[in-house]
């Protein structure tokens, strides 16, 4: 099979969650540790770090990589989902892994696959771990997928368990209280392994401490310890500078960050707190620190956070696609100085909109649309839902379709944002 048949095999074959939603997810680990045992446990031979979260994981992993690749340390990163190439999941240091590596591995590994019959994301966790092992990895950095407690990375002993913080995201699937989200993703603690926590939020903070307790984890607060200030201006080419003060010793570092969005503040403190507490068996100081930050989309190819696609009309996209990440990121929106604001939106069809569309601004033209997933909510009927929040606009079929309409409605001084959903953002990128 070719690279694309090979692609099309796993979607047509295996269930996807960000193809076809609940019905993809498993709620036990039997199929991973199968994988895993077939494997002879791959993610033995390197350390890890593993990272859970509603919101910022992505980002924490990417900067956690870049750190360590600043420092020389061979890195895999593993996050999901992809934008673009299914590859993106799977890096060691930059590169993705190479496509005859995908095709070589399903090649080999029909037998298990069709005895096993795992998900996809089950299939890329035993991959990733396995391609990991091949590169001879020092460390991998590894995101969960869903929750935490049942997650395909969940079979690891890492060396630090990390939460960046707990939002209203797959209630569905984890829980309908924060509290009950919290204590899913909390099943990545590990007996005798230090925890670190982003995000001290009041519903989550005992949850926390109990199950650290109850693992003899240490656990460590970011937000207690450090302190992040973005500026407020961001440079030309997306740059902004940050400001992070050890509340502990009053020490203050400077640098500045590709990723332009106001929420990556806590994102930059838990990554300071992560190294922190890994002071004592990683050869890394202050600038691999600031060096990773300021270098992880070169690093690790990271996309589709506040990312600035255009000057003229000023084109942002970002991924936020919960209560919490567009929050932050409508308030950021509301400061921008522009003419007119645009917005390119889209989600999926199991999206809680009632939490959602009242975050975004009335006065706003709307470009309704979906992404070309099974999942896509239809853009129709997000129009009309759109309507009973007060939200007006058009409706498009493709985002193409509606990215070209908002290019040709906006004057130079107007705002076009393009989100909703990571596979809006994707198809634009």
């Amino acid at each position: 099979m070719t690279y694309d048949q090979t692609i099309e095999f796993l979607y047509s074959q295996l269930p996807a969650y960000h193809r076809i939603g609940k019905a993809a997810y498993k709620n036990n680990l039997e199929n991973t540790e199968a994988l895993d045992e077939y494997f002879s446990h791959p993610h033995t031979k390197y350390k890890t770090i593993h990272i859970a979260g509603t919101n910022g994981k992505g980002s924490v992993s990417h900067m956690i990589a870049s750190v360590l690749i600043e420092a020389g340390y061979k890195t895999g990163l593993y996050t999901s989902p992809h934008l673009k190439d299914f590859r993106e999941r799977i890096r060691v240091n930059r590169e993705m892994i190479p496509k005859k590596q995908v095709t070589g591995f399903v090649k080999k590994h029909t037998g298990i696959i069709e005895s096993v019959k795992p998900s996809f994301f089950e299939m890329t966790v035993a991959m990733a771990f396995e391609h990991f092992e091949r590169e001879k990895v020092d460390y991998a950095v590894i995101e969960t997928g869903l929750g935490g407690r049942l997650d395909s990375t969940n079979i690891i002993n890492p060396v630090i368990s990390v939460i960046t913080n707990i939002g209203h995201d797959h209630l569905d699937l984890l829980g309908n209280t924060i509290g009950k989200i919290a204590f899913e993703k909390a099943g990545i603690i590990k007996k005798n392994v230090v925890t670190v926590i982003g995000e001290t939020q009041n519903e989550t903070k005992d949850v926390f401490l109990s199950a650290t307790r109850e693992k003899m984890s240490e656990i460590f607060f970011a937000d207690n310890r450090f302190m992040c200030r973005l500026d407020e201006s961001i440079s030309p080419d997306g740059f902004r500078k940050f400001m992070v003060r050890d509340m502990e010793n009053e020490d203050e570092v400077t640098g500045i960050t590709p990723l332009g969005g106001d929420y990556q503040a806590k994102n930059i403190q838990t990554v300071f707190q992560i190294f922190s507490c890994l002071a004592g068996s990683l050869k890394i100081n202050c600038t691999n620190i600031t060096d990773g930050i300021r270098k992880v989309i070169t690093n690790t190819g990271f996309q589709g956070r506040w990312q600035i696609l255009n000057i003229n009309p000023l084109t942002i996209c970002d991924t936020g696609h919960n209560k919490e990440g567009l929050q932050y990121v409508m308030r950021q929106i509301s400061n921008i100085r522009a003419d007119r604001l645009h917005i390119v939106v889209g989600f999926v069809a199991d999206k809680d909109l009632d939490q959602i569309l009242p975050l975004f601004p009335k006065h706003a033209e709307y470009y309704f649309t979906k992404a070309s997933i099974l999942r896509a909510l239809d853009e129709r009927i997000l129009q009309t839902r759109a309507s009973e929040f007060g939200l007006q606009g058009t409706c498009y079929p493709t985002v193409v379709k509606a990215l070209r309409a908002a290019k040709k409605n906006a004057s130079p001084n107007d705002l076009i944002f393009i989100g909703g959903s990571t596979f809006v953002v994707a198809e634009v990128i």
